[in-house]
């Protein structure tokens, strides 16, 4: 028992840690200017893949590689979700520092009702009620902030849809954390390298013209996207799926948090109504699938009740089939 303890204990850590870190990330890429937003995600390519293949060396899991490379469809894959995850770390990057660190947060909240929006139109699925409510409050929600503002919130959108795309490309790639993270970097690689390269020749990069600890802060994307990752994975596995289905919500909370808190960035009251549609879809969602583990749980209880019944029942029979010839046998 205090195995189990330990290892649920164990993933909840891991897994607060995990989107901590993700929730903690806008106070980072400030940190790197006056690198521009192309250049820090360029250094990112780059230095995540070193990270990753430092990690993949001193855990020596390297077996996955040779079989993935006689399956061209999974390549293709993996190259789609390598440009997918570009898209979505090039604008979070661009959100944050150019002061839309509230509207990064939105497509993180956004993102669970874009992937069950998917899951409908890609993968067929059948939502329950509730679901069908949430994902109506959450598009009335992009509707008014468009017609409140005037325009979409694309920033939002676009981390939300991207991300939710990325998600479906892994889960038919099937490859774990890190060996799925080691092979889209490897795809990203060479054009980052190429770009870096180019900056260089150009005079338009900063990393060697703004000092070493510049370059450290640089080099370090590589470790705050790994790191997350590698708690992610810890986690993942040593925690039911409702159990990280809330906890992901402390990365956009603690990103909302700091565009408020830290970047004091303006929230008129056609924001402040978005996020309350957004944030009652999330709890609707939040309700439908608590209630739907609680049944889910007591359905697996009462089969196992009547299973142990079963067995019981089966085992006294053989048990008095045993004995009754025996009882014979004496009272002759």
């Amino acid at each position: 028992m205090k195995t189990a303890e330990n290892e649920t204990r164990t993933g909840l850590l891991c897994s607060v840690a995990a989107y901590t870190i993700w929730g903690l990330f806008p106070l980072y890429w400030p940190l790197l200017e006056p690198a521009g937003a192309g250049e820090i995600l360029a250094h990112r390519m780059v230095w995540s893949l070193a990270t990753v293949l430092v990690v993949l060396t001193v855990t020596k899991r390297w077996d996955w590689i040779r079989p993935l490379l006689r399956q061209p469809k999974r390549l293709g894959m993996i190259a789609l979700g390598a440009g997918l995850i570009s898209v979505n770390w090039g604008v979070y990057i661009w959100g944050v520092n150019s002061g839309h660190v509230v509207e990064t947060s939105m497509g993180y909240f956004f993102n669970p009702l874009v992937s069950i929006a998917f899951g409908v139109l890609v993968l067929r699925e059948r939502l329950r009620s509730l679901q069908w409510v949430a994902v109506g409050v959450g598009a009335a929600a992009v509707v008014f902030m468009a017609v409140a503002y005037g325009k979409p919130p694309w920033i939002a959108l676009t981390l939300a849809i991207s991300f939710s795309t990325y998600g479906l490309v892994k889960k038919k790639v099937g490859l774990g954390g890190l060996e799925s993270m080691a092979a889209e970097t490897a795809v990203q690689f060479l054009p980052a390298l190429g770009f870096l390269l180019f900056l260089g020749g150009s005079g338009g990069s900063t990393y060697a013209s703004e000092g070493t600890g510049h370059a450290l802060l640089l080099m370090g994307t590589g470790a705050i996207t790994a790191l997350p990752l590698i708690c992610f994975g810890i986690a993942a596995v040593r925690l039911p799926l409702s159990v990280m289905g809330m906890v992901q919500y402390l990365a956009p909370v603690f990103q909302f948090a700091l565009g408020l808190l830290v970047f004091h960035e303006s929230m008129p009251a056609e924001r402040w109504a978005g996020f309350a549609l957004i944030w009652l879809a999330l709890a609707l969602l939040t309700w439908d699938a608590l209630r739907t583990a609680r049944t889910a749980r007591v359905a697996l209880r009462a089969a196992r009740r009547k299973a142990a019944a079963n067995v019981h029942t089966e085992i006294t029979d053989a048990t008095q089939a045993t004995e009754t010839p025996e009882a014979t046998a004496q009272g002759r």
